[in-house]
């Protein structure tokens, strides 16, 4: 039998690339998001490298594997976008419910204006 301490690290290292059951209820990201953008160009530019450590034209040789790893690229991309949005809406959600069980810590500053702010203005001439 398996403790609950160790049952969560085995959780986590085999959770990887899948998102929880919770997280799956959220927006899908856009297609075009940093993490895919940079993970396709990194898969490209990878392709490219290997054209050139093999002595072929980087551009000219090899194009169906330079898009082949820029698809690879942004398919790992989307897929760690998804678990980055995932990741901070459950962090967003624990942080909330803090809030909510612990309203002393977080008592509603009082307003002020933008004059009670800044020192008054006396110009020099």
């Amino acid at each position: 039998m398996m403790s609950p301490a160790h049952r969560h690290v085995l959780c986590s290292v085999k959770m990887g690339f899948t998102i929880p059951d919770e997280g799956k209820a959220l927006p899908p990201p856009g297609i075009v998001n940093r993490n895919s953008m940079w993970l396709a160009g990194v898969g490209w530019c990878i392709a490219m490298l290997q054209n050139g450590i093999k002595h072929r034209p980087p551009l000219k040789s090899g194009v169906h594997r330079q898009a082949l790893f820029a698809t690879i690229g942004w398919f790992i991309g989307y897929r760690l976008t998804k678990i980055e949005n995932y990741t901070y809406a459950k962090r967003d959600h624990e942080m909330m419910g803090y809030v909510k069980l612990h309203p002393e810590n977080f008592a509603p500053k009082e307003k002020r204006t933008f004059a009670e702010i800044t020192e008054p203005f006396h110009p020099i001439r």
